[in-house]
């Protein structure tokens, strides 16, 4: 969390926005004279507006905030009609629970869409919601997500100019061999369990449990980052809970103090969300403490209960992951790390095109898509990286890979560095350097395509000997043995290097 590079200062950015935006919401709603429960409707769903919306183009983005009420307004009604029939609430959930996961296959927009859904059912739960809070619920839901959109869109669209780098679309597949479809049963199966279980623990609070083996899922790809996500979650809420009772307990609810440590928590969970999944769920845990001392209802016993339920949660999405049509750790890392090294050859090509005077070739996008696409194979490697794993072995090579590909990484980004550079003139030693970087791509990537056609003919110029060739010469050299050492991790079995977990 403290050494994560922050480029641009975006998380910083995002983070303060999202203080802004969830206080606005909460102060619109008490200036309107609604409820505390509903004051605090109104706080996370800008918290979700604000967090969960992931659309490439702020366009994409505004359209997929003003569906969110579309999905989750119907969603929050049957959850306080059903309020009263415990039967038919559980089936409905674990329903939602399914077609919350089962929309990821439309990429950032389903999954957002599905998230918000699921949560409005949840926050239900949370406040006990009858049908006839409903309207002051929906008016709570309506203020916030309208000044969401208000410091998203118009008061700090930090994204019109610094655009957000575009999250991985889901790994491909058709019917159950697509993750989505899998993880849908999956998480249903989880959510089933945590139903049944958590309520043997707590009639009171079985959601905790719910919502526990839910989250694990999200924006995961297997069962090994899933199993190291339910780790991860366990650790923050064990240490969100100790702090809590040092913190939330003691303030006995004053609204004050309250709503200023409020602030830091939606802070930390957005600041740490990308680099460290168990410090989100530290503030995620000491914010639900906050808002229970709010409602009078806090005590030590509660946050007890609130780790026995995350067990649970964690327990059944474990089993749901091992025993449910289960993806596997190799399967999902293979493909992540074959969709980076075409990235990296997609970066190249569109560098070489541009060092080689074509103005409508540009290398950014596709090496911020790299980074992207780096996190999530870090995410598919971590099973094998953890420092639990007992595969010394694959651990190393694991390792190893993480190493190099961040090594093209950096290759990458300062070729694209020098290729926007106008006085960076052509060298037919660069194309031949890309050319070598293609063969060393071909022997990595899973194509009957020859890559290296795609950099074009060959142009009779003669080498310049000017900086900006020969910093995208050394670029290119780096990246050549950086690509060149993975072939010895990833190819030097029969077997694929990272065996199924």
């Amino acid at each position: 969390m403290f050494v994560a590079p922050d480029p641009g200062l975006l998380r910083l950015r995002v983070s303060l926005r999202a203080v802004l935006g969830v206080g606005l919401a909460v102060a619109a709603a008490e200036v309107a004279g609604l409820s505390l429960s509903a004051s605090i409707t109104g706080g996370l769903a800008a918290l979700l507006a604000l967090f969960t919306v992931g659309d490439a183009t702020v366009r994409g983005q505004a359209v997929t905030t003003a569906l969110l009420p579309v999905v989750g307004l119907p969603v929050l009604a049957l959850a306080a009609a059903l309020h009263g029939m415990p039967m038919a609430r559980d089936a409905a959930f674990v329903a939602v629970v399914f077609c919350g996961v089962y929309a990821r296959r439309w990429g950032p927009r389903g999954h957002a869409l599905g998230i918000f859904a699921f949560m409005q059912f949840f926050v239900a739960q949370f406040l006990h919601a009858v049908p006839a809070q409903l309207p002051e619920l929906y008016a709570a839901v309506a203020l916030a997500l309208a000044a969401a959109a208000a410091v998203r869109f118009g008061a700090w669209c930090v994204e019109r100019r610094t655009p957000l780098p575009m999250p991985p679309g889901p790994l491909a597949g058709a019917g159950l061999d697509r993750p989505s479809t899998r993880q849908a049963f999956q998480a249903t199966a989880a959510c089933a369990f945590a139903v049944v279980i958590g309520q043997l623990v707590s009639g009171d609070r079985w959601y905790w449990a719910v919502g526990t083996a839910w989250w694990i899922f999200v924006n995961t790809a297997s069962r090994g980052e899933t199993l190291v996500r339910g780790f991860r979650r366990v650790l923050g809420t064990v240490v969100g809970i100790a702090a809590g009772l040092l913190i939330a307990v003691p303030l006995h609810g004053a609204p004050g103090p309250t709503a200023a440590l409020v602030a830091v928590c939606v802070f930390g969970i957005f600041y740490t969300a990308a680099p460290s999944y168990s410090w989100m769920m530290f503030f995620v845990t000491i914010m639900a403490g906050l808002l229970y001392g709010l409602l009078g209802v806090l005590h030590p016993g509660l946050l007890l209960l609130r780790f026995v339920e995350t067990g649970v949660g964690a327990l059944g999405a474990a089993l749901a992951v091992l025993l449910v049509l289960p993806i596997t750790t190799h399967a999902a890392t293979e493909a992540w790390i074959q969709r980076a090294l075409r990235e990296v050859h997609r970066c190249t090509s569109e560098a070489a095109r541009r060092l080689a005077g074509d103005e409508n070739a540009d290398p950014a996008p596709h090496a911020a898509a790299l980074e992207a696409l780096l996190g999530r194979v870090r995410m598919a490697l971590a099973p094998l990286v953890h420092p639990l794993s007992p595969l010394r072995a694959r651990k190393a090579r694991a390792r190893q890979i993480l190493v190099l590909l961040d090594a093209c990484a950096r290759e990458v980004r300062g070729l694209a560095v020098v290729a926007a550079d106008p006085d960076a003139s052509h060298d037919v030693r660069l194309t031949e350097a890309c050319h070598r970087v293609a063969v060393a791509l071909e022997a990595l990537v899973d194509t009957e395509e020859a890559l290296a056609e795609s950099f074009g003919p060959r142009p009779a110029t003669v080498p310049r000997h000017d900086p900006g060739a020969e910093q995208a010469l050394a670029h290119l050299r780096e990246l050549e043995q950086a690509l060149t050492g993975l072939a010895t991790p990833l190819r030097r079995e029969p077997r694929p290097v990272l065996a199924t977990t």
